[in-house]
């Protein structure tokens, strides 16, 4: 999606499972052509945003490998085909969080800064010996998730093929699948359609049924798991990022437990409402805080 603006900045956004390039539809518009919503020439971008491999209208990887370091890897080269390779950013949150981090660490030519709505992290003895009340609420939420909601990660994980059957088979089967975890993680009290329009959830799982997506995404989280190197990086990010919680995203970070991680941290947001899937829960603040991260970089 190109902007009509001729400084626009090229934008990567990523999205995860069981997400797809439709959690985006909403900010599309205010990020590629801000004036037309209110905003500034300045704050234009070209967009790219791609399906992950097996997921929606990307490809189905036929050889094992396509995990997080290899999408990243994609990446970099579909950018520099598109002609963006000289400057470029990436944002995502889910898949999309691990795989801009990957890109971050990486470091290729042009990418000139990222931004995450959620980070994948694993808190020191340390921080969880001295964490504030604000911090061990995020502590509890995670564990409370990793107990309670991510028996679906573990399976996707170790016996992709297990659930792929009735992901293939069914409509139902596909939406009931899909349709939990938008429950679980989306900031709605177990009612998504409550903060994600109901049209819109469907569009999300028809994009799962029709190609057939079903399997080769849940098999995604088996090569992601299976994949060399993949290990959390010990070294603070190099690049640039901008970091934006939402209330009701389960894994959580604080400022000052990112400062520590991120060597050069250019934003850092909490916003007042939205969970998991923040550029559907509220387009208007993932926008703003995507306009202030990389207004610096520019």
């Amino acid at each position: 999606m190109r902007s009509p603006e001729p400084g626009a900045l090229p934008l990567l956004l990523t999205h995860g499972w069981p997400g797809s390039i439709l959690e985006f539809r909403d900010v599309i518009g205010p990020l590629s052509h801000p004036v037309a919503h209110g905003g500034k020439a300045s704050d234009a971008f070209h967009l790219v945003i791609p399906s992950l491999p097996g997921f929606g209208f990307s490809g189905k990887p036929t050889a094992r490998g396509w995990g997080v370091g290899r999408t990243a890897a994609a990446w970099v080269e579909l950018m520099r085909r598109l002609g963006y390779g000289q400057r470029w950013t990436a944002q995502g949150g889910d898949w999309g969080s691990a795989i801009t981090t990957a890109l971050g660490f990486m470091q290729p030519p042009g990418l000139l800064g990222i931004h995450l709505n959620m980070v994948m992290f694993d808190p020191s003895a340390e921080e969880i010996a001295n964490a504030t009340p604000a911090e061990q609420r995020m502590l509890d939420d995670a564990k409370r998730y990793q107990n309670e909601f991510a028996g679906y990660m573990r399976l996707q994980s170790t016996r992709p093929q297990s659930v792929a059957f009735s992901l293939a088979d069914s409509p139902a089967g596909i939406a009931a699948w899909v349709y939990a975890l938008f429950q679980d993680v989306s900031q709605s009290d177990g009612e998504p359609e409550n903060v994600i329009a109901l049209d819109h959830l469907i569009d999300d799982i028809m994009l799962y049924w029709l190609p057939n997506a079903g399997p080769s995404s849940v098999r995604f989280y088996w090569e992601a798991a299976h994949e060399a190197g993949t290990a959390m990086p010990t070294q603070p990010m190099p690049t640039p990022t901008g970091i934006s919680m939402f209330p009701g995203e389960q894994v959580r970070i604080s400022r000052r437990w990112a400062e520590r991680r991120f060597a050069d941290l250019r934003f850092f947001a909490q916003a007042q409402r939205g969970g998991h899937f923040a550029a559907m829960e509220n387009p208007p603040a993932f926008v703003d805080h995507l306009r202030e991260t990389f207004r610096s970089l520019r």
